[in-house]
């Protein structure tokens, strides 16, 4: 799995299935989206790629939302899934979601990841 910047992926998508990651914000007040881009997809979830893609769509909206039931529901049905390349990043996500339904999170609240 390669990591590229979103503003990058529009001809890759082209040829490869390119998921978005996380958005980061940084010091000068820009944000800026990563991908992941598949490019060994196993032939047996060929067949699954748009419904795939949708779920995983779907994983970052209700992250965004607070939604931890159904982000640790689709993150079931992703797990294992684009060859496991994608794993470690739902692991990353499960683990966030874990420590954040535990808080109590204001209306201010955004998925987006500051870095200094």
């Amino acid at each position: 799995m390669n990591i590229i910047f979103k503003e990058n992926s529009e001809e890759i998508a082209k040829k490869y299935v390119v998921l978005d990651l996380d958005t980061f914000s940084i010091p000068d007040g820009s944000t800026h989206t990563v991908c992941c881009v598949v490019e060994n997809i196993p032939i047996t979830e060929l067949s699954e790629t748009e419904n795939l893609k949708a779920v995983h769509s779907t994983l970052l909206e209700n992250y965004a939302k607070k939604n931890w039931i159904d982000c640790e529901q689709a993150i079931e049905q992703l797990m294992g899934k684009w060859g496991g390349e994608v794993d470690s990043f739902y692991e990353d996500i499960r683990s966030r979601v874990n420590r954040l339904k535990t808080l109590t999170l204001d209306d201010n609240w955004t998925p987006v990841i500051s870095k200094t």
